[in-house]
């Protein structure tokens, strides 16, 4: 099985296929989660000191500060809003 990688800014690639959900860090839930996360040492900020703007939960449980927005990940996942539910093409 062949990995996809989805740049993400800043020379940061992930894996595409290991990739559960995106959501913006704009709620104070999620904002609990990612200060968890860090305590935890599950955190990894990929924002090379730029404005987090996505957050991505990983299959691994680990947690990924992006500073692109969800809306562009997606669109480099080769997703749109009509796409079928997952992340998974076809």
């Amino acid at each position: 099985m062949t990995t996809e990688l989805i740049h993400i800014g800043f020379g940061n690639v992930l894996a595409a296929n290991r990739v559960v959900a995106i959501v913006s860090p704009a709620s104070a839930p999620i904002k609990r989660v990612i200060t968890e996360a860090r305590d935890k040492g599950i955190l990894v900020d990929m924002t090379s000191g730029r404005r987090t703007r996505s957050v991505i939960f990983m299959d691994s449980g680990q947690i990924l500060l992006a500073a692109i927005t969800p809306d562009t990940i997606v669109s480099r996942l080769g997703l749109g809003r009509g796409a079928e539910s997952g992340l998974q093409k076809g």
